[in-house]
């Protein structure tokens, strides 16, 4: 891959994550903004090593969890491990096709959910099950659908296929 195509990646996916902060601290959306945290570390999970994606998961749920008080750490934790499985995954998965990555963005935002949820944190969340079965993937959904937006305004603007 060209240096400046892979540049313009890594800048795309700075731009989702200061896009998360912006729609979940400044405009105050919270619950109503998607996850695009885990975005970003699935889709750089899909270009680095495992090593590499875990870090990056690590790195970015540290900067989310400073600011939750009550369960500091968990997604520092669970984007850890799904930047780490989202990079291994590549060898099991081969594709690149929208229906693809909108199936693995909305897996991996799942996963990212149960992990988050069975950890144990101070902080109660009410029923598990209609959680995990309700309104995880409804916000893996929703995740998808706005990862899949932001990467064809990448690709459209860079002309990346």
């Amino acid at each position: 891959m060209p240096a400046s195509r892979n540049r313009a990646f890594w800048v795309f996916i700075a731009i989702v994550v200061i896009a998360h902060f912006v729609l979940h601290l400044a405009i105050g959306a919270k619950e109503n903004a998607p996850d695009l945290l885990t975005v970003a570390v699935l889709l750089s999970a899909r270009r680095t090593r495992g090593s590499v994606a875990a870090l990056i998961g690590f790195f970015l749920g540290i900067l989310n969890d400073g600011l939750s008080p009550t369960a500091f750490g968990a997604d520092a934790i669970t984007l850890t491990i799904v930047g780490f499985l989202g990079a291994r995954s590549r060898d099991l998965f081969e594709g690149e096709s929208m229906l693809f990555v909108a199936g693995y963005l909305f897996l991996g935002k799942w996963l990212h959910d149960v992990i988050y949820f069975l950890l144990p944190k101070t902080e109660v969340r009410g029923e598990l099950m209609q959680q995990l079965l309700i309104q995880a993937p409804l916000a893996a959904l929703y995740a998808a659908g706005a990862g899949i937006f932001a990467l064809l305004l990448y690709r459209a603007s860079t002309g990346e296929r």
